[in-house]
């Protein structure tokens, strides 16, 4: 490994040295490099997309009729709920993980993460917690059907007896993944405090860098609140403990409290960073500056903030106080403030600007477009009146999922796109790409918008049967569940074919300013030949300042 003077960074990554560059089996070992790990996370995050979006399909197979006639109840409520779990902790966290681990590094110009061996650890204990899904799912004492956020007294309930049951098991895969997270944030948080290249200031940080900041500083503070609660109902379930049993004196209300404590900021983790993909790719393909870019770095920290204050929004039917109700429905409203100033410095970026509209800027702008009308579903579900009458209803259902499919799984595809030719050295295919888009665009809407009027007219969620009244706009959302379980085609056809290709991409294909772009493709092992010395403002674009000086 390469010598670092004690001088250019402040904290030195103690690691073996990593594998060659062009060894495939790496991807399979207990590799320390950031970049190995990152694509692992990746590929691992889409495989459990895939899985996420075949129970999905099967739900909406379910829900295109108003009658049960698919599946069993039992199987339907099993499957919502493993649904969820897999498309929030096995596809949304580790992919946003993923594209942290990789470009972190490589943006403040450190060599690796400031622990690597941890960040090993923390990927393999994600297919260890997917492992532990698929087998919750498929025990003899019957699979967890209590739903994603498995709210107690129905995630006590336990009709076969048996102490090894799908709940027990789902709880394992919950509280191992919530570890992994929980070591990742330490990770990241030490790396971006103490790793930074000499002149890499805070106010020279890219935005993707400032938001995975405040992201995991938002994991810190919450994520252990969500696992000791996982792991209270899980004493609930084996030893006997009351915690949340109401039957023993628990009360089940706590546990959405220690649920929704991290769980509502959760939100904000997995939408930081894709708000900083944005904040990549809109100057890249406007070829102009950041509009406004230390106000929407401060903005970040701000969401990181106020999102510990919002959680009892999700209460407000629980037999939340009045003068409660009032406070978080406050707090819930002034989180728009700091996102609004997000929307707004991107707009004014693309205003004006030379627009290219290749695949991640398309993908980027459809995730800007869902995610306004999101927030504007969400101001809305903040208001005491309007929740309280939708709140379990598929308008949430709705406006949940065009925050995480809309705009996260957008934003998502945007970054792949973006920085695929620097992780492969290959260039996809923009046919493809762009098909890709439209497929997906249409398909979110189709499928998510018609749960909007849908809860307005009053269909329940969670419910497998329904009335025959809501039965056009599930035949819609239907349909356009199967439009996005087939865009994803193109997609894999897109990546395998560009993988294998033998036409090298260039190492800056979209001539964006940034450190991992001054890098080959793919980056070397230990990313630079001599650490950088920053000079330069992260979006230059247009400016003759250089980023870097040359030492």
């Amino acid at each position: 490994m390469t010598n670092i003077p004690a001088d250019d960074i402040s904290l030195k990554p103690e690691i073996p040295d990593h594998e060659p560059t062009g060894d495939w089996k790496r991807y399979f070992s207990f590799s320390t490099d950031h970049k190995v790990i990152g694509i692992q996370y990746i590929v691992t995050a889409f495989i459990l997309f895939l899985v996420g979006g075949i129970f999905a399909m099967v739900l909406r197979g379910e829900l295109i009729t108003p009658e049960a006639d698919l599946v069993d109840r039992a199987v339907y409520n099993a499957m919502f709920t493993m649904h969820g779990t897999v498309m929030l902790f096995g596809w949304t966290f580790p992919i946003l993980t993923g594209f942290a681990n990789f470009l972190v590094p490589l943006m403040i110009g450190a060599r690796d993460m400031a622990f690597p061996r941890l960040n090993a650890v923390a990927f393999w204990m994600i297919p260890v917690a997917a492992i532990l899904l698929m087998i919750s799912f498929l025990v003899p004492g019957g699979p967890a059907q209590a739903g994603w956020w498995s709210y107690p007294p129905v995630s006590l309930q336990n009709p076969t007896g048996n102490l090894i049951n799908g709940e027990v098991i789902w709880l394992l895969a919950v509280a191992v993944s919530g570890v992994s997270s929980i070591m990742g944030a330490v990770n990241f948080v030490t790396t971006v405090v103490k790793m930074r290249a000499p002149g890499m200031t805070f106010f020279r940080m890219p935005i993707f860098v400032w938001n995975v900041f405040s992201a995991q500083l938002i994991q810190l503070f919450g994520l252990p609140v969500l696992t000791a609660g996982a792991v209270m109902l899980l004493l609930d379930l084996t030893v006997g403990t009351s915690f949340f049993n109401p039957a023993k004196g628990g009360d089940p209300i706590l546990f959405q409290h220690f649920f929704w404590f991290y769980s509502h900021p959760a939100v904000y983790v997995i939408i930081l960073p894709v708000f900083g993909v944005f904040s990549e790719i809109f100057p890249a393909f406007a070829r102009k500056p950041l509009f406004g870019y230390k106000i929407v770095a401060i903005s970040s920290l701000l969401i990181a903030g106020v999102s510990g204050i919002v959680w009892v929004h999700h209460l407000y039917v629980s037999g939340t106080p009045a003068w409660m109700r009032l406070f978080f429905m406050l707090t819930t409203m002034f989180v728009s403030v700091p996102t609004g100033i997000k929307v707004f410095a991107w707009t004014a970026t693309i205003w004006g600007g030379k627009l290219r509209l290749d695949t991640p800027m398309l993908f980027a702008l459809g995730g800007l477009i869902l995610f306004v009308f999101a927030g504007i579903t969400g101001i809305t579900l903040s208001s005491v009146p309007i929740d309280v009458h939708v709140n379990n209803t598929y308008y949430v259902v709705g406006h949940f999922h065009y925050v995480l499919y809309g705009t996260v799984t957008m934003g998502m595809f945007a970054a792949i796109y973006f920085w695929f030719p620097k992780m492969t050295g290959r260039m996809y295919y923009e046919s493809l790409g762009k098909l890709h888009f439209w497929l997906t665009f249409i398909g979110t809407n189709l499928c998510f918008f018609p749960m909007h009027p849908l809860g307005l007219q009053g269909m329940l969620r969670r419910v497998s049967s329904y009335a025959p009244e809501y039965e056009f706009w599930n035949i819609i959302a239907s349909l356009g569940s199967f439009l996005l379980g087939m865009s994803t085609l193109p997609f894999i056809i897109n990546m395998i074919a560009s993988w294998i290709h033998d036409v090298k991409a260039p190492s800056n294909p979209w001539r964006a300013i940034g450190l991992e772009w001054l890098v080959a493709s793919p980056p070397p092992v230990e990313n630079f030949e001599e650490i950088p010395l920053v000079v330069g403002e992260p979006y230059g674009y247009g400016k003759s300042e250089p980023l870097v000086e040359k030492r």
